[in-house]
């Protein structure tokens, strides 16, 4: 009967680690090392807590073993773990150091209290091993999309059960006026997965615009294989957006395969978005162009871009104006993220006036610097030249040329601009020793008289604090914030307005560096690497010249 008993015991034993390891989903072997722990912990209770006690359980037989070790070792520092080398080779002659003398315990007969505090340790150790199996699981499922259900909704924020694991849809990652209920069926992309002390979150979202990009991926077949990418995607969500295409078969349209025939494709994600508008766009290399179709529905006349500071001048004609801008500002914010430039509109009337206000600015520059009548002045700004360094040293054969302009003509004009630009260096250098800037910064190469006044004004007036500043704070930094539909911020730098790149600002600070020991020369020569293509989706291809295009006539995208 006694062997009996112990038979049934070791078989449930085998039983309840295939059934905690089937419903847990985790490996038998977890299941029955957390037994074994708790074997341990209790028998150390027993025996005492500073014996080394070990418990081993059969996989096969459930058989359970319960021993204490004493380990062999030159010097004994704890009796009811350590033996010492003599008195291990007087119990077996050949023992040596690092061996392990193991006595076998009687089965442990579990009180109320050991067999509580044992059914916790397997309860913890089970559930951190289904946590440890959960994250695992998804942790390289982010980017999917994953279908759930509706479990609860709590203060906005919605709970899907994805089966096995449990998913979190914040409120600002929910479409807007979007209503859930308890059991319906949801569908989200997965952005994050984090282990934390309650076990691991998974954070959902169908308001990203990883999300539409994944919808047409599984709804368009050209996406999946490739043949059609997706360059950027822009959303305010539950209301527009623009996603931008290009097709690397050029038998395939790629905003045709989006659409689909009669448009199932588009509709397809659309009412899965609750009725979001979405702009399909053929994505461009040159920027102007891109920025062009991205601005669609609207026409646009002639774009400037500004590569230095990433923004662009659209020119749009006056009934188009509403039209471009979009209601809230909706449309041009689109694709300003579609794009990554910032975009300033203006209409035709606007830019024409502001044209005439700096014609008539340069002209009047011109007229005080070099001392010359109102006509010379225009003529000078009409072939032109923006300021009087231009005019100082410009070869004088193109001054010359200018119609009723001689040679005579054009080096007084050059001799006149040199004077005034003599005139103008000495009363800033006078300004920059008044505000104590010392002649050392003047060494720094790309550091100018007049950058050094503005240094002063703003405190730097040493090489080592010129050497001190990061880029940013010569050049201004742009602040994207995180907010939806919030514009960028653009915070000014002590140099704005000095046509200074970022790179410029680098070899500066660098110079500076330099100047005042704090680097060697050699150490600025080190190779860079090759410049790589921005390939975050956010639809900036190579760079396009600074300049403008005439008469841009693109084709609206299809708006479902």
């Amino acid at each position: 009967m006694a062997m009996a008993g112990i038979s049934a015991n070791r078989l449930e034993l085998l039983q309840i680690a295939d059934a905690v390891a089937r419903e847990k989903s985790i490996d038998r072997k977890i299941v029955l090392q957390a037994m074994e722990e708790a074997i341990e912990s209790a028998a150390k209770a027993r025996y005492g807590q500073e014996n080394d006690i070990r418990c081993e359980i059969d996989p096969k037989t459930g058989e359970t073993k319960l021993i204490r070790v004493e380990t062999v070792v030159e010097t004994v520092e704890n009796d009811n773990t350590q033996i010492s080398i003599e008195a291990a080779r007087k119990r077996r002659s050949e023992a040596k150091l690092g061996d392990t003398f193991v006595e076998h315990l009687p089965p442990l007969d579990f009180g109320r209290v050991s067999a509580q505090n044992a059914k916790q340790k397997i309860i913890q150790k089970v559930r951190d091993a289904e946590r440890d199996r959960q994250f695992a699981e998804y942790k390289d499922r982010v980017g999917e999309i994953i279908n759930g259900t509706v479990k609860r909704v709590e203060y906005g924020n919605v709970i899907v059960d994805l089966g096995r694991s449990e998913g979190i849809i914040r409120r600002d990652e929910m479409i807007p006026r979007e209503n859930v209920r308890y059991g319906d069926r949801i569908r989200a992309f997965i952005y994050d997965v984090r282990r934390e002390q309650r076990g691991p979150q998974i954070f959902l979202s169908r308001a990203k615009p990883e999300f539409m990009a994944k919808l047409f991926q599984m709804e368009v077949p050209e996406i999946y294989d490739g043949t059609v990418e997706i360059k950027a995607v822009a959303r305010d969500p539950g209301s527009r957006a623009k996603i931008a295409v290009i097709s690397k078969d050029s038998s395939i349209d790629p905003v045709g395969a989006c659409v689909g025939m009669r448009g199932q494709r588009v509709q397809a994600v659309v009412g899965e978005l609750q009725g979001e508008k979405i702009d399909i766009i053929q994505w461009k290399q040159e920027d102007a162009e891109f920025i062009v179709n991205a601005l669609a529905p609207a026409e646009v006349t002639k774009v400037v871009l500004d590569e230095e500071s990433n923004r662009i001048e659209v020119v749009v004609p006056e009934g188009q104006l509403s039209l471009a801008i979009g209601r809230r500002g909706q449309n041009v914010r689109l694709a300003s993220q579609l794009t990554g430039w910032d975009i300033d509109i203006l209409t035709e009337a606007e830019e024409s006036e502001r044209r005439q206000k700096e014609f008539a600015e340069r002209s009047a520059l011109f007229m005080e610097a070099l001392d010359v009548d109102e006509v010379i002045a225009q003529l000078l700004v009409t072939e032109g030249f923006a300021t009087v360094e231009e005019v100082a040293y410009v070869d004088a054969a193109e001054i010359a040329h200018i119609e009723g302009f001689d040679e005579a003509t054009a080096d007084e004009i050059q001799t006149r601009a040199r004077e005034f630009l003599e005139k103008l260096e000495a009363e800033r250098d006078a300004k920059r020793r008044e505000l104590g800037v010392e002649d050392e910064v003047a060494s720094v190469a790309g550091v100018t008289t007049v950058m050094m006044v503005r240094l002063g004004e703003n405190g730097i007036k040493t090489v080592e604090d010129l050497a001190d500043c990061a880029t940013d704070d010569l050049v201004g930094w742009v602040e994207r914030k995180k907010e939806k539909g919030a514009e960028a911020v653009r915070h000014k730098g002590i140099l704005d307005g000095f046509e200074l790149s970022r790179k410029d600002a680098e070899d500066v600070i660098m110079s500076a560096r330099v100047v005042a020991g704090w680097i060697k020369p050699e150490d600025l020569a080190q190779p860079e690497p090759e410049a790589l293509m921005d390939g975050e989706g956010e639809g900036e291809g190579a760079e396009a010249p600074a300049g403008e295009l005439q008469e841009n006539e693109p084709q609206s995208p299809p708006s479902a």
